[in-house]
């Protein structure tokens, strides 16, 4: 019990960094560079793990983490965080295309109807006919970016698969990731101002709990509560990020925003159980 409460929580901060990101008046450059600076130092300095195993199978998966963390927080920046955290879920799409061809892994039927059921998904936030609000000034853009964060976490899971072959460390990888985001976002941050109060606790806020304490948490769930078990309670953050925005931002979901993210958490949900079954 203790273990899936640790999931849990890791989920639940996890969720709220969409709020934690439109809290602050900085660009999204500069949010995605300082807030990875300091999730980076604190992943080395609590979690030893983080600090073992580095070889370039790890570079390949923090490379891959960093596009997506640092285009999670452009499209947070630019539309709603419902579309950002949905279109973040999409990566099982990808995995379609990289299992086969890059880690020989075979596909089963159910992973193709996953596939299918995302790509519809998908859809629905490109057919949205929203326009432009205060929280979400550029929707359109903001949706680009979140597919591709959703494919740099399809690649990110592909290359994590590869490095564990090689011993590599999962959290290695996470730490070399926000490192990377860092000094990629730092050249667009410029030029940058003297961040306020509200910045500067939005930012701590990110880096120290919403990443560092966060994988804190998940590294000590993941060692005793099953696959299964635990990708369904880490499915609490794309659930639960809509409602910290609209809770602190009174940004609402739309419609299509909410049937599109419905069904690609419905069908990730089904697609872990099916395995389990398997």
């Amino acid at each position: 019990m203790s273990a899936r409460l640790y999931l849990l929580a890791a989920a639940l901060l996890f969720s709220t960094g969409g709020a934690a990101i439109k809290a602050t008046t900085l660009s999204s450059w500069q949010v995605a560079s300082l807030r990875s600076l300091l999730a980076g130092v604190v992943l080395l300095v609590l979690l030893p793990e983080s600090r073992k195993g580095w070889n370039w199978r790890v570079g390949m998966a923090g490379v891959a983490y960093a596009v997506t963390l640092v285009s999670f927080a452009v499209a947070t920046k630019l539309t709603t965080g419902a579309n950002a955290i949905y279109l973040q879920s999409t990566g099982p799409l990808y995995l379609l295309v990289i299992g086969p061809a890059f880690l020989r892994e075979k596909l089963r039927r159910t992973d193709l109807w996953l596939g299918a059921a995302v790509a519809v998904g998908m859809l629905f936030f490109y057919l949205d006919p929203a326009g432009a609000t205060a929280t979400a000034p550029d929707p359109v853009r903001g949706n680009w970016y979140g597919a591709l964060s959703g494919l740099g976490w399809g690649v990110t899971v592909a290359c994590l698969r590869v490095a564990a072959r090689d011993g590599g460390s999962s959290l290695a990888a996470v730490a070399v990731g926000n490192l990377l985001a860092f000094a990629t976002a730092l050249p667009m941050a410029w030029p940058l101002a003297m961040p306020g109060t509200v910045d500067w606790v939005a930012l701590g806020y990110l880096g120290l709990v919403q990443i560092g304490l966060a994988y804190w948490c998940l590294t000590r769930g993941l060692r005793h509560v099953p696959a299964f078990a635990a990708s369904a309670l880490l499915l609490m953050e794309p659930a639960l990020n809509p409602v910290w925005t609209w809770l602190l931002h009174g940004e609402a979901p739309s419609q299509y925003s909410l049937a599109g993210g419905t069904i690609i958490l419905s069908a990730t949900f089904w697609n872990s159980w099916r395995g389990r079954a398997d």
